[in-house]
């Protein structure tokens, strides 16, 4: 990253303060793509992967437990806290309450043993014009030695007036429906499993209550979640590229469809309305 300080870290941020921090500074923000925006790359030299929480994640998400690499998706929550940090703090100019993550896409340069230790980077690439306000770029990367073996790249979107709408791309048009796979049952503690499996306790996952004062009628899943449990019923190889879009929240609990054909998959709920559409393919 261009013109960025790295700050090396001893370890990961706790997430409930990062989370009562960026809640505080949210009403002081003022969002625009032309925001200056931190320039800081944190960095986790030694990370260490806790096996009880892995397994934890893996029975969440559909993985088998115990395998001999990581979920594909899993290094993304290695490096949450640390986009945490940096989108909560008061130089990151988009407000925390109500950010939406509305896009990632992963590549993994090779198998990843559980054992293994790794360095963990987060950056913030940039930010950039929506039709719907503006998004920022973080972009995880995991090292092993100097070669980089996972990378992923999430956008998330500040929903505010914007005067440029003529300058936004227009979104892709969607492809054609893919056929039914499986249908899920969702309980609605899915959002606290996961929740304690990654660390990610926004209270919109966590109970109806709790996601009322956000404007939810229930509790909804982690967005990370749905992909995950996609990929978790796909054989995804070693080598491979990810990307998946965010279309709609999941609520709790609830039935939804799984469809898949030719490494494209996607989850959709009641009337066909589509949550999740996304790609796995080889590298």
């Amino acid at each position: 990253m261009a013109g960025s300080t790295a700050l090396t870290l001893t370890r990961p941020p706790a997430l409930a303060p990062l989370l009562a921090r960026g809640a505080l500074l949210s009403p002081l923000k003022r969002p625009g793509p032309d925001a200056e925006f931190p320039r800081t790359r944190l960095v986790l030299p030694d990370v260490r992967v806790d096996l009880a929480r892995l397994a934890a994640y893996e029975r969440v998400c559909g993985f088998p437990v115990g395998e001999d690499a990581l979920p594909v998706t899993y290094p993304h929550v290695l490096g949450f806290p640390l986009a945490m940090r940096l989108m909560s703090g008061r130089d990151f100019p988009l407000p925390l309450l109500g950010l939406v993550h509305t896009s990632i896409t992963v590549t993994r340069h090779e198998r990843m043993p559980p054992g293994g230790r790794h360095e963990l980077s987060v950056h913030v690439e940039g930010l950039a014009p929506h039709r719907r306000g503006t998004e920022a770029t973080v972009v995880t990367e995991v090292r092993r030695g100097d070669a980089v073996v996972w990378e992923s790249s999430s956008t998330y979107l500040a929903r505010h007036r914007t005067h440029r709408l003529s300058a936004v791309p227009r979104e892709p048009e969607a492809r054609g429906p893919l056929p039914a796979v499986d249908e899920w049952r969702l309980a609605g503690d899915v959002g606290r499993r996961y929740g304690a499996a990654s660390g990610d306790r926004n209270p919109i996952h966590l109970h109806p209550l709790t996601a009322r004062l956000f404007g939810f009628p229930r509790a909804i899943a982690h967005g990370m979640w749905t992909v995950a449990r996609c990929l978790a019923a796909q054989d995804v190889p070693h080598c491979c590229h990810v990307r998946a879009e965010f279309r709609a929240p999941v609520l709790l609990p609830g039935t939804v469809t799984y469809a898949a054909r030719d490494g494209r998959f996607e989850l959709r709920g009641p009337q066909d309305r589509v949550h999740v559409t996304g790609d796995v393919y080889a590298t």
